[in-house]
């Protein structure tokens, strides 16, 4: 909660703030990268810095908290920080880098709005950051001592076991420990960061969703090779490598697992909701449902540019058909296109509607008190979180799950 003194500092500079927060965050990186240039390098995705990703979801996520310090004083947006806090854990991220950030961050305030910065505004907007950072670091605490590890210390030796082919363009790798023993817990919906060290020496990071049940003696991610769009959009370095280089025996540095998209595990009904790559934590938590509470109501909702893109496709009918109250439902942009089974004749997957176009959950009967896990493009869960509102779902039932940079609170 804001101090008295604070407060209205705050609501009375928020709009200024909120209006020149594009132009902050651009400063503040670009003066904290001349300090430490190494972070871009080894910690900082490269390809979000250079495209305004990140510094888009940073001034979002800012907005939308000191927002939240104004106008509802006793609440504190948890959903936002949780999702912040798991993806710094996945990194390593430390308390100490808060000092570093808040320095440069709000330097970058001071610098953009000139004299409008006194130091009674200066201060107040520092407890605004403070009271954000401290909320984090206390989260990623937790979130270490959950975990059994010391702050930061996240990253273990692991090894590619095998490499399939699912899709145009997709590659699941399962994950092994080099010494044999059994690989660590997670909850299904979590995900783990990969670091690999590129052709110039930059070590980059990236996350990807575990894609089977817990339980197992190995992890297995699904990695999508990110083709060159535009200028802006370059092909994804991570994953260009690992399509590269990923087979049986190649080392890899990979974190422990995190992630706050987590299936719950009372008995009303689901609704999992997945576009593209997104379909990856969808397909650990249908696994996880078949070996635990396969009578679990689950309609599960998938949507693809063609089946020859969609990774996984008939383990996501498999797992379906597994569950006897699931109900299987795809969309395709392009129907008729090229199936990706070399030779097959076009398969019928099993209890499923296929449909040709965008994705439409407002035909569908979904229950008032579902609780729904989306993944994918923000615009395909931004449209289905509202028919799913329309549905009657509250709000806060409805969860969901950003590869990148979390765009959706600065849209």
């Amino acid at each position: 909660m804001l101090s008295r003194q604070s407060a209205p500092i705050v609501r009375s500079t928020l709009p200024a703030v909120g209006a020149s927060l594009g132009t902050i965050t651009e400063l503040f990186y670009r003066r904290m990268f001349e300090e430490r240039p190494e972070l871009l390098r080894t910690l900082f995705n490269r390809a979000n810095q250079a495209n305004g990703a990140q510094r888009e979801a940073l001034a979002g996520a800012v907005a939308a908290f000191a927002t939240m310090l104004v106008e509802r004083p006793d609440e504190r947006p948890d959903a936002v920080l949780g999702r912040i806090a798991n993806k710094h854990a996945s990194l390593g991220i430390t308390a100490d880098q808060y000092t570093l950030v808040g320095r440069h961050l709000l330097g970058a305030v001071a610098e953009v709005l000139g004299d409008a910065v006194t130091p009674a505004v200066a201060a107040a907007w520092d407890e605004v950051y403070w009271l954000m950072a401290n909320a984090l670091i206390a989260m990623e605490a937790r979130l270490y001592a959950d975990a059994g590890v010391g702050d930061g210390i996240v990253w273990q030796d692991m090894e590619v076991a095998e490499r399939v082919d699912e899709a145009v363009d997709t590659a699941s790798l399962v994950l092994r420990r080099p010494d044999g023993l059994p690989t660590g817990s997670f909850l299904p919906g979590q995900y783990v960061s990969v670091k690999v060290e590129l052709p110039d020496g930059a070590q980059q990071i990236r996350q990807y969703s575990l894609s089977t049940a817990p339980g197992r003696k190995t992890w297995r991610i699904t990695v999508k090779r990110e083709r060159a769009a535009d200028d802006r959009t370059p092909e994804g370095e991570v994953s260009a490598w690992l399509h590269a280089h990923a087979r049986p025996g190649l080392p890899l540095k990979v974190s422990l697992p995190f992630g706050d998209l987590v299936l719950n595990e009372e008995d009303g009904p689901l609704l999992l909701a997945s576009a593209g790559i997104g379909i990856t934590p969808m397909l650990s938590m249908l696994d996880h449902l078949a070996g635990t509470s396969p009578e679990r109501p689950v309609i599960v909702i998938h949507a693809d540019r063609s089946p020859a893109h969609h990774a996984h496709r008939l383990e996501l009918a498999e797992l379906a058909s597994r569950l006897p109250n699931a109900s299987l439902h795809l969309w395709y942009e392009n129907k008729a296109g090229e199936w990706y089974e070399s030779g097959a004749d076009e398969p019928t997957e099993p209890e499923a509607h296929v449909r040709e176009g965008w994705a439409d959950v407002t035909g569908l009967a979904v229950p008032e008190d579902t609780t729904a896990y989306l993944c994918g493009p923000l615009s395909f869960m931004q449209a289905v979180r509202g028919d799913l509102l329309t549905h009657g779902l509250s709000p806060a039932a409805i969860h969901y799950e950003v590869f990148g940079p979390d765009l959706w609170l600065s849209k």
